[in-house]
């Protein structure tokens, strides 16, 4: 692969110019027309679009628990309110083609704005290479939750962070509101603090000496206002430390599918990325300055251990190697000094009208809905007949629970229900301890069961004494606790000697 800087193609400013809208304007269109169901394949998209409704009936925003039966009134904050609202917003307008649309465009305009950062300085061939690959990372992860919301503002602090080191300059101010508004979208804002310090080093270490002690007041003023900053939300404080809960639940965090470890057992798009990686650095004999190693080492190391964090080896691994790769490929870095030339605002106004249009066109004759193995219709139309409110019920049904009105026994807000819960009903449900089970029926006194009818938990259950099945489906199953139903019989005992004459 052949990476040149911007002036290898001196001809293509206007392309330059509108290359981050068109791949912008693509990925939208391809994330509605082809994986727009896609977008609603977690089941936390709806206990998410439930908090938003909730927020906006009441005025506020939640400090305990109010949807689960087994930490109701527990201290519980949503620092990812606003994004919720907005989630809620566009799903009370426009059905379940709203939340598509939002997720759709956040992820858009992720996508466009690291194109935008990559022309700085790479020609739009090897921007086209980085966003494609960017995209192959990143699509597992694109759903119709908050932190989607939250991508394009993190490409543009990461992004003004690291162009203000190529300049040897502290970052603007001017970023300050977009911590701001960060930290009311989604948690992740502790992350784009975190890398302050690596970037500020960065710049220090290749800075002129004589620079270097006003340059660090002036980095470490701005890193003191922008954690100011994050603590402008509802929360103060409390949205700042929620993280340390995600970071405490330990052993829990390896059963969640996106916080595993990256698997190479089969052919994925991260080691694939990883040996193209290595192999251009071999073959071009590419070489970065020492803290640009060191952050990308750190992106390679969360990517690893946590497939969550492959999303941000993607984005943010390009804006890291940019400038480097401009300087040592081709000797110069033109690009800089080309000024982007926008689209006039009619052209843009234009393709948002023909978008939104399109979106409305096809959303007429496609309707997108949640993925059905995680929303039980059937079965929560016979439980609500039932009129039992304690129920065990299977995490992944959890949301769809909540946007039912269902008290749920555990749901996709695992900070709330901590490590040691979450994995007693991860080891009841699939039986890696079954006693698990047991103990968990009978301490909250459970009613009632909504299980996976494919669950060890499930097929157990249906020959247990105590529990009658009254429910089945292909998705679901329901079995209530009934003292007079009985499973089991005294097994014959067939005599050896009978036995080995036949």
């Amino acid at each position: 692969m052949t990476l040149a800087t911007a002036d290898a193609v001196p001809d293509s400013k206007a392309l330059r110019g509108s290359l981050p809208l068109w791949i912008g304007v693509a990925i939208y269109a391809m994330l509605v027309v082809v994986s727009g169901d896609r977008l609603l394949l977690d089941p936390d998209t709806q206990w998410q679009i439930t908090v938003g409704k909730w927020i906006l009936d009441h005025h506020a925003v939640p400090h305990t628990d109010v949807y689960s039966f087994t930490m109701r009134g527990q201290p519980w904050i949503s620092t990812q309110w606003l994004a919720q609202v907005l989630y809620a917003k566009v799903y009370a307008w426009f059905g379940w083609t709203g939340p598509v649309a939002l997720a759709a465009l956040g992820s858009a305009a992720t996508f466009a704005l690291l194109a935008r950062y990559l022309v700085r300085n790479l020609s739009d061939s090897a921007a086209v290479v980085f966003v494609a690959v960017a995209l192959a990372l990143t699509a597992p992860h694109l759903l119709a939750r908050p932190h989607v919301l939250a991508l394009p503002i993190m490409v543009v602090w990461i992004g003004e962070l690291i162009a203000a080191a190529d300049r040897r300059e502290a970052p603007s101010f001017m970023l300050l509101p977009l911590m701001v508004l960060w930290a009311n979208l989604h948690g992740g804002f502790v992350f784009g603090l975190m890398m302050v310090a690596p970037i500020a080093l960065d710049c220090l270490i290749q800075a002129p000496p004589g620079n270097r002690v006003s340059l660090a007041m002036r980095w470490a003023v701005f890193a003191a206002l922008a954690i100011a900053a994050s603590c402008c939300t509802p929360y103060g404080w409390d949205s700042l430390l929620a993280s340390r809960k995600i970071l405490a639940l330990g052993s829990a965090l390896p059963l969640i599918t996106e916080w595993r470890a990256a698997d190479f057992t089969t052919v994925h798009p991260l080691e694939i990325c990883l040996l193209g990686g290595v192999a251009l650095a071999l073959y071009r004999g590419i070489t970065l300055p020492p803290m640009r190693i060191v952050i990308l080492l750190g992106l390679l190391h969360m990517a690893l251990s946590q497939g969550r964090a492959a999303e941000l080896l993607a984005l943010l691994s390009p804006l890291v190697l940019a400038n480097p790769l401009a300087r040592q490929l081709d000797g110069a870095q033109a690009a800089s000094s080309l000024p982007w030339k926008p689209l006039r605002g009619t052209i843009v106004a234009a393709l948002a009208v023909v978008l939104a249009g399109g979106t409305l066109g096809f959303a007429s004759i496609h309707r997108f809905a949640p993925y059905t193995g995680n929303s039980p219709v059937q079965a929560v139309t016979e439980l609500k007949k039932l009129k039992l409110e304690r129920v065990f019920n299977d995490y992944d049904f959890g949301g769809y629970l909540i946007a039912s009105g269902v008290a749920p026994f555990i749901d996709g807000r695992t900070e709330l229900y901590g490590e040691k819960f979450f994995v007693d009903h991860n080891n009841a449900s699939g039986l890696m301890e079954p006693e698990n089970l047991f103990r968990l029926l009978k301490e909250y006194d459970i009613q009632v069961t909504l299980m996976r009818t494919r669950s060890a938990a499930t097929k157990l259950l249906d020959h247990m004494d105590g529990w009658q099945k009254v429910y089945s489906d292909d998705i679901a199953t329901i079995h209530v606790r009934k003292a007079d139903a009985l499973h089991t019989m005294e097994p014959l005992v067939e005599p050896a000697i009978a036995a080995g004459a036949k």
